[in-house]
């Protein structure tokens, strides 16, 4: 079996029902909770919209709350400065060009306010069930122990390079997955090596 095989293999194994961990109920609040995630755990994020999807349920909630409010609203997240600007900009873009509704494509998602490739992949997998591998931090770390991209890779390179190793049918389940196997197993710090079923090929067997 190969090392892709064996990883896939693996995966579906420890975690046959990974999903997206993102609270949310429309394609807008989706968009939205993606980017506050930025540099911030989905966990905080979760705990922030369960509010803020109550309090803005629109897209004109978000472009007429004045930004001070919004930001406010944001506060107890990384960046919350930048992304209340980002969201309220994204809205009015959202309304003013795509008629209301979260654009479905990569470079239209890509031309909004503070989405960028991994947002954007998020969306169209998520919502819009369109096959894409997003690399986070936990997809990066994963791909680059299990020896699936090099070190020195950019987000970009381990994309394409597990575009390239994973069938397409694949992608978007696999994605949640190595994210989960990713926050719940091989850690950044601590991670569970003694109990990896994987230890045999890892860059790193005993972190």
């Amino acid at each position: 079996m190969g090392r892709v095989e064996r990883v896939l293999e693996t995966l579906d194994a420890m975690f046959p029902e990974a999903f997206c961990e993102l609270n949310h109920t429309n394609a807008l609040e989706l968009l939205i909770a993606v980017m506050l995630s930025a540099q911030t755990t989905d966990a905080s994020v979760n705990r922030l919209t369960v509010r803020l999807f109550e309090k803005y349920r629109t897209l004109d909630d978000y472009i007429h709350t004045p930004l001070a409010t919004l930001e406010n609203d944001l506060r107890q997240i990384g960046l919350y400065k930048n992304k209340a600007k980002n969201v309220q900009k994204a809205c009015l873009v959202i309304k003013e060009k795509y008629q209301g509704k979260v654009p479905a494509s990569q470079a239209e998602l890509e031309a909004l306010p503070g989405v960028g490739r991994k947002t954007a992949n998020v969306v169209l997998s998520v919502w819009f069930d369109v096959p894409r591998i997003a690399v986070d931090t936990h997809v990066e770390r994963v791909s680059k122990r299990l020896k699936l991209a090099y070190n020195k890779d950019s987000v970009l390179k381990v994309e394409e390079k597990l575009m390239r190793k994973i069938p397409k049918n694949l992608w978007s389940k696999t994605h949640h997955q190595m994210i989960f196997f990713g926050r719940y197993h091989c850690t950044a710090k601590n991670p569970k090596c003694a109990i990896c079923p994987l230890q045999d090929i890892c860059r790193y067997p005993n972190i």
